[in-house]
């Protein structure tokens, strides 16, 4: 499995501890970036590892900030992606089971290490259910198809 990982400066260390435990467990990881601590943009980050999921060029991708929200709000913004902020293991389970999640998303600042790890381990084991909750997802896809029909009004 592909998975595509990358985090701002406000996240970078926790993303580099996830990527060492992906490899470790043979997952093939493609790194977006940040490297450093310094200052950076994390719409481009997300929209890199976002990119690479709706390309299909990665399975599924993980995203750290700070906080998980503006990372995870701005790869929301891509057409096809449902990326989710989680920081238990209910909610990463939930996710990709009823939500089909393609992206997990973490806050650095709010989580230690372990529960991290524990969380990736979580999103990534678990299997979209499909069946009631394909109607769901189906919606989500006509809204999107909804808001690019706005969009082109303006």
């Amino acid at each position: 499995m592909k998975i595509a990982i990358g985090s701002d400066h406000g996240g970078v260390g926790l993303k580099e501890a996830v990527k060492e435990h992906l490899e470790k467990k043979g997952y093939e990881v493609k790194d977006f970036g940040t490297y450093t601590r310094e200052s950076c943009d994390y719409p481009d980050i997300s929209r890199a590892v976002a990119f690479s999921v709706v390309k299909k060029e990665s399975d599924l991708g993980i995203l750290v900030c700070g906080t998980g929200i503006g990372i995870g709000i701005a790869a929301n913004k891509v057409k096809g992606i449902r990326a989710a902020l989680c920081h238990d293991t209910f909610s990463a389970h939930a996710s990709r089971e009823h939500n089909n999640a393609n992206i997990l998303t973490m806050g650095e600042r709010v989580i230690g290490q372990a529960l991290a790890l524990d969380i990736v381990d979580t999103f990534l084991g678990a299997k979209f259910e499909g069946g009631r909750h394909q109607n769901r997802i189906d919606k989500i896809t006509r809204l999107e198809e909804e808001n690019a029909d706005v969009e082109e009004e303006n």
